[in-house]
């Protein structure tokens, strides 16, 4: 068990998020050993569209606006950091927590498998990921810090009319 909870932001991001991606975040802020805060849960069309021209994104098609993914960005020293070693250490308390809860998540850190189907190091997934992109001939987009429900699995809300 860590020393470790989810602040008033972080809990008024998960707001509107899937209940299983909610459990699951929960769970991982109670078994990590990397302290995270929620950064993003639902996003607007607006706020993804921005993200989209900063190159920060590559979608309009964001699991966040549906409420199906969450940003979890290690918080350290009362600051936020993009650093992978902490990124990878709350990448496995995601998958620890998913699979006690037996939910499965995708991860930007290798977005072609579900985080939840492996049991190899997550620093080794994203390298592993890397490679089958470069070797496919594409470009590799990596996001450590988002996690996702499967598509497949939990798909979008229909919005009104559809």
């Amino acid at each position: 068990m860590s020393e470790f909870r989810l602040g008033k932001r972080s809990l008024s991001e998960l707001n509107g998020v899937h209940s299983d991606l909610v459990k699951v975040v929960k769970r991982a802020i109670e078994i990590t050993v990397q302290d995270f805060s929620v950064h993003d849960g639902i996003r607007t069309l607006e706020e993804q569209k921005k993200l989209v021209e900063r190159g920060a994104s590559q979608t309009l098609a964001s699991r966040h606006i549906s409420g199906h993914a969450v940003d979890l960005v290690p918080y350290i020293n009362g600051k936020l950091r993009w650093e992978w070693v902490p990124i990878y250490n709350i990448a496995e308390a995601v998958r620890l927590a998913a699979k006690e809860n037996d939910i499965p998540i995708r991860w930007g850190g290798a977005w072609d498998i579900l985080l939840t189907e492996s049991d190899d190091a997550t620093e080794d997934l994203v390298t592993d990921y890397v490679a089958r992109r470069r070797k496919a001939g594409k470009r590799a987009f990596i996001d450590g810090p988002h996690f996702e429900l499967p598509k497949a699995i939990y798909p979008d809300k229909p919005k009104p009319g559809e």
